[in-house]
């Protein structure tokens, strides 16, 4: 029998999930989790849990989901589960670090409001500590996590589409200069490298193992939400020139890649025509998410805010989507600082201010940290705490909003401009900040 991790009184129990609850944790979160409501399950989210629960999934297992069970009818009344994972800071020669990534969260309607799901986050919080990850990430609905310390805190996507009348056409008689097809296993070496390329241009990036790339492949099931269907672009020749992936089915009337990238040397010119008449007619035979099919009007690429795709086609890119955000919890901001204190000190040494020797005092108001500097090397990160009065220091962020600063999403003077109780005291202070934590676009590609 599965042991008990907390009774929730009521007749309602916490427990970890076991093998022997893959098929009714599926049912469940393809219920709840349905766009279209309950009666039209969203059988691809199914799927994916069955995927993370069954042993086939490198790194997730039945043990990584909690359940809320209702003693009384046997029911499973609320779930969610944590996906740990790498991510990395800085770029492809950044900083890596553990993540942990509560998903699936849901509850039935008729036990919301019971703190089901808090409970279930403690744990899953306590999971993650003990696995060594210094953050948790989560993608979800507006404003919900906020209430478990999470902030929005880095971007999720976003990126740049057109509709037929921009798909470019071939001339009479001209054949397809670039051709494109599934990936093989063979592939992945080649996929990999170039995923690390692009990698370069993110500030937080997801590490990928060779386990991982072969699950992306051939592991997930064909129905799983995320899954994504790697393809390979090559000359006429043969000749393997870049990578794309891409979902396995189309978003309402689009069809989208989510990554996209050439080998050096390659005109992104060139070839981009021939994706984008390679996305249309995928779209236009692949099934929808969910609901009716209805004819496709668009293509796009979600590759975030910043990629070479779209400075070379930008008459026919109209649509611009603006970017979520992942949710962003670190329960311990010092000592995360402290972890990617190279990159902050490479930062300083590239700069007009390298060498610098001083320390900022940053309150958040209820708290807060130092940051001392001897000759650009970060020496002191430490908790402050702002005293005699909440915004004593040299610099002040609103609770929270500081990780929008530290990953890239908001600058120093975005965040100024929205809140007014941020602030820095003078020239030099905001000076550093700017050098420490500039604005930079972020492509995460999460492992599910």
């Amino acid at each position: 029998m599965t042991p008990i991790l907390r009774d929730l009184g009521s007749g309602l129990i916490l427990r970890r999930a076991t093998s022997e609850d893959i098929e009714h944790v599926a049912s469940f979160n393809s219920k709840i989790h349905s766009d279209l409501g309950p009666d039209n399950p969203a059988t691809r989210v199914g799927v994916w849990t069955s995927d993370l629960m069954d042993g086939r999934n490198p790194t997730t297992k039945a043990a990584d989901f909690t359940v809320v069970e209702d003693t009384a009818s046997g029911q499973i009344v609320s779930t969610l589960c944590l996906i740990s994972q790498t991510w990395r800071y800085g770029g492809q020669n950044g900083i890596a670090f553990g993540v942990g990534r509560p998903e699936l969260v849901g509850t039935l309607a008729e036990y919301r409001n019971r703190g089901l799901v808090r409970a279930q986050f403690d744990v899953v919080h306590q999971w993650s500590a003990e696995r060594g990850e210094p953050l948790q990430a989560i993608t979800g609905i507006p404003y919900y996590y906020r209430i478990f310390g999470y902030e929005m805190a880095l971007e999720l996507q976003g990126g740049r589409a057109g509709y037929l009348p921009q798909v470019p056409k071939l001339k009479d008689g001209e054949t397809e200069p670039y051709q494109i097809r599934p990936a093989v296993e063979a592939d992945l070496p080649f996929i990999a490298r170039l995923y690390e390329q692009g990698q370069r241009r993110s500030l937080v990036s997801c590490v990928r193992d060779e386990a991982l790339w072969r699950y992306e492949l051939n592991g997930a099931s064909p129905l799983n939400v995320n899954r994504r269907e790697l393809r390979i672009i090559q000359r006429a020749d043969g000749e393997a020139v870049g990578f794309l992936a891409h979902p396995t089915f189309a978003w309402g009337q689009m069809m989208a890649t989510d990554f996209y990238e050439l080998l050096p040397g390659v005109s992104w010119g060139a070839v981009t025509p021939s994706v984008i008449r390679y996305l249309v007619a995928t779209g236009e035979v692949y099934e929808p998410e969910m609901g009716k099919k209805e004819p496709l009007q668009a293509f796009g690429f979600w590759l975030g805010t910043d990629h070479p795709v779209y400075s070379v086609i930008p008459d026919r890119l109209p649509r611009s989507r603006r970017s979520y955000a992942y949710y962003i919890r670190i329960p311990d901001l010092p000592a995360f600082l402290r972890k990617i204190a190279p990159v902050l000190e490479q930062r300083l040494a590239a700069s007009n201010i390298a060498g610098y020797t001083g320390e900022v005092k940053i309150t958040f108001y209820r708290s807060g940290v130092r940051l001392g500097f001897t000759q650009g090397k970060l020496t002191t990160c430490e908790d402050y705490r702002p005293t005699p009065v909440g915004h004593a220091g040299d610099a002040a962020f609103p609770p929270l909003t500081f990780l929008q600063m530290l990953f890239g999403f908001r600058s120093l003077d975005d965040l100024k401009y929205a809140f007014v109780d941020c602030w820095t005291d003078s020239e030099q202070t905001h000076v550093l900040l700017n050098t420490l934590f500039p604005k930079q676009s972020s492509l995460v590609w999460p492992f599910s």
